[in-house]
């Protein structure tokens, strides 16, 4: 059995439009997951909120960061929700936990607590971000990975890996198959923030970025075949 923490951005969850929610994505999703379930494994879950609210966004408009990120946390946990409700559709047992208060929606977020909804075959939901402003929910991600002994992030997005250029742009980007943490840095390359992926290096946790969109690819990543890029020591 391994455990991962599965990362999506909000946007994933709103299909081909970003915004909102699209229920074929949320089925997709769900389905996918389950997959993994079933035969034993553990998943955590850090869902974005840009489908719905950018809290850097709002932030530009009003010269308010705090308030924005406030806004972007309380969209994590409205997608942990529509996602939560679909896996329960799909009989995969869940529990929401979130970062921030929010009393008979979801449970305040607890590493222990966690961990025994882990173990006993559930999926854990993490929403909130880490509860705080100025970080992203891609920190969030790390931490909780790292929180839950997780022994590898997946970051899912629309691109099959990292590339040395957008290849959504450019139509001669090269993908890497695998990368260290040193030559993530030393190439200028994105794949999360600076504090998230600072984080991920310093506690030797791999990131595999990958196609969340193609079915099986989460199942094909956790039975060893090489899928996307793979970022570690």
């Amino acid at each position: 059995m391994s455990r991962v923490l599965l990362k999506l951005s909000g946007e994933a969850l709103g299909g081909s439009q970003g915004f909102g929610f699209d229920s074929k994505i949320l089925q997709f999703l769900s389905l996918e997951i389950s997959r993994l379930i079933a035969v034993g494994h553990s998943v955590g879950l850090v869902l974005g909120g840009g489908n719905l609210v950018r809290g850097s966004g709002f932030a530009e408009l009003s010269d308010d960061r705090v308030v924005g990120d406030h806004m972007g946390m309380l969209a994590t946990i409205m997608n942990a929700l529509a996602l939560s409700s679909f896996l329960n559709r799909n009989q995969v047992v869940n529990k929401v936990f979130s970062a921030l208060g929010i009393a008979g929606v979801a449970k305040d977020y607890d590493k222990n607590d966690a961990l025994e909804v882990l173990s006993s075959g559930s999926v854990g939901i993490f929403a909130g971000g880490t509860g705080n402003p100025f970080f992203t929910t891609d920190s969030a991600a790390v931490l909780r990975a790292i929180e839950i002994n997780a022994d590898v992030i997946l970051k899912g997005t629309r691109v099959d890996g990292i590339y040395n250029k957008d290849p959504e742009k450019n139509k001669e980007a090269t993908k890497f198959d695998s990368l260290s943490f040193e030559e993530v840095l030393k190439k200028g390359l994105k794949v999360m923030d600076t504090t998230a992926f600072t984080l991920s290096q310093e506690n030797n946790l791999p990131i595999i970025v990958f196609d969340m969109n193609i079915k099986g690819n989460l199942s094909r990543i956790i039975n060893g075949d090489k899928i996307g890029t793979r970022v570690d020591l």
